[in-house]
């Protein structure tokens, strides 16, 4: 659990500045649990400059409660926390001393979002949470308020959560709960599990990733593992401490972010999915007569193929799929062997290529359609999926053909700027895998909006 928060204060000299307003936003790491917002009197006046800036003044404090009062207030939200803020060292500092002052020594692990930002996003000009919000889409309103800014954070927060690939911070957090031997049951990490689309990572008693997965069901696939009765399922059950898990609402991010994230941390229990094997392959051929044919073969890195496929069925079922849907010929892309025409002319689904009754230029057009929608390659576009929340939507990156990451924007903030999308990319590695999880998820999935730049 994480305490954001945000601190104003009267100014001054250091360590004699009072807390004029705080906010405390309880986080999980996926949602605000609880919340505590507060003016409070500092007994002492405010610098003009800080007047100017905040908005707060003198007037405003008068009624509002003294530190004392809230002291409790504010333990009780940041207790077992890991307490997290743009420049943690000024707010805890802050903190402490006010606490001190009561005779109470306040500690608490903190996380800097400043920091954070200068590792993981090290392409930003500026590390200031005003042009850090700016540059990332993120909508903030009250700048300069301890509510404001401390909901920009979490938001902030909540971005850079995605671009640590490492789980760097998630492992800090996991050592928090071993030093206070928290090792709940199986059951009970089951019941803390979202039944939602995302990533699950099972960690064991040292805090490392012994597993990764995704599922459009975090709760029932997590719970298949405790309750199965397979080699690795029992591995997993023995070796278990903790569950986290990332929500996508998208399940081509969710496909894309297992890939990566397994190739990244190597789990364990995951070897047989740390490199994915395209043993067949589809490409277009001419014939003699100047049709173009889609072919399934066997896989050669030395021709231009269209897409992959894991196995035999799974590359027929496709091609299945892009005959009927294209209006193809089953005899032209091999699905149908005779000498004459194919069987889908004897009942009028083919048009007749099989035996010459469309000409090539006419044909060749379809096939050409079909490999335009699922190659990538110089292509610059974008696709739009749900995101986590209703108010979200998830979007993914291809630029040049290649796969260069993806986001999530709030729909209050459009995106119709390039530029801030490249900002809030979570950028990944274009692969192989990449493509093809790009490519089938684009041939199944039919509510896949395109916009294409």
């Amino acid at each position: 659990m994480y305490a954001i928060l945000d601190i104003e204060t009267t100014g001054g000299q250091f360590n004699e500045e009072g807390i004029t307003e705080i906010a405390i936003y309880k986080f999980d790491g996926h949602e605000v649990v609880d919340q505590f917002i507060s003016l409070v009197n500092p007994e002492i006046p405010i610098q003009p400059f800080v007047v100017k800036l905040t908005g707060i003044n003198n007037a405003m404090l008068q009624s509002a409660p003294k530190f004392f009062e809230v002291a409790k207030r504010i333990i009780e939200m940041t207790n077992d926390c890991v307490i997290v803020a743009h420049n943690a060292s000024f707010d805890y500092r802050i903190l402490r001393t006010e606490f001190r002052r009561l005779g109470y020594d306040f500690e608490a692990r903190t996380l800097c979002t400043v920091e954070l930002s200068k590792k993981l996003l090290p392409e930003q000009p500026s590390h200031s949470l005003g042009k850090l919000v700016r540059a990332l889409g993120i909508p903030m309103a009250d700048r300069h308020r301890a509510s404001g800014d401390a909901l920009a954070t979490v938001k902030l927060f909540k971005i850079l959560l995605e671009k640590d690939l490492e789980k760097e911070i998630v492992k800090d957090f996991i050592k928090l709960e071993i030093e206070k031997g928290i090792a709940p049951k199986l059951l009970d990490i089951v019941a803390r599990l979202p039944a939602k689309t995302g990533i699950y990572y099972i960690h064991n008693e040292k805090g490392n990733l012994i597993y990764i997965g995704k599922s459009r069901n975090i709760k029932k696939r997590v719970n298949q593992h405790f309750t199965g009765t397979s080699t690795k399922c029992k591995k997993i059950q023995s070796e278990v401490f903790t569950v986290t898990y990332d929500e996508t609402g998208s399940e081509l991010i969710a496909l894309l972010k297992e890939s990566e994230e397994i190739k990244i941390n190597k789990p364990i229990h995951n070897r047989a999915q740390r490199k994915s094997i395209y043993q067949l392959a589809l490409y277009a051929e001419k014939d003699k007569n100047g049709y173009l044919n889609l072919k399934l073969q066997k896989a050669d890195v030395r021709k231009k193929e269209i897409t992959s496929f894991t196995s035999l069925q799974e590359g027929k079922n496709a091609l299945f799929r892009i005959t009927s849907h294209y209006n193809l010929c089953q005899k032209l892309t091999g699905l149908y062997h005779t000498k004459t025409n194919c069987f889908q002319y004897s009942i009028k689904e083919c048009d007749g290529a099989c035996i010459g009754e469309v000409s090539p230029e006419e044909y060749n057009a379809r096939v050409l359609s079909f490999i335009e929608k699922n190659s990538f390659e110089n292509q610059n576009m974008v696709l739009i999926d749900k995101g986590r929340t209703i108010s979200e939507r998830s979007a993914v990156l291809i630029e040049n053909g290649i796969y260069k990451g993806y986001a999530f924007y709030d729909l209050n903030y459009q995106i119709n700027n390039i530029e801030i999308l490249r900002n809030i990319i979570i950028p990944m590695q274009n692969n192989r895998d990449t493509k093809n999880i790009i490519q089938g998820h684009i041939r199944k999935n039919k509510t896949l909006k395109t916009l294409k730049f």
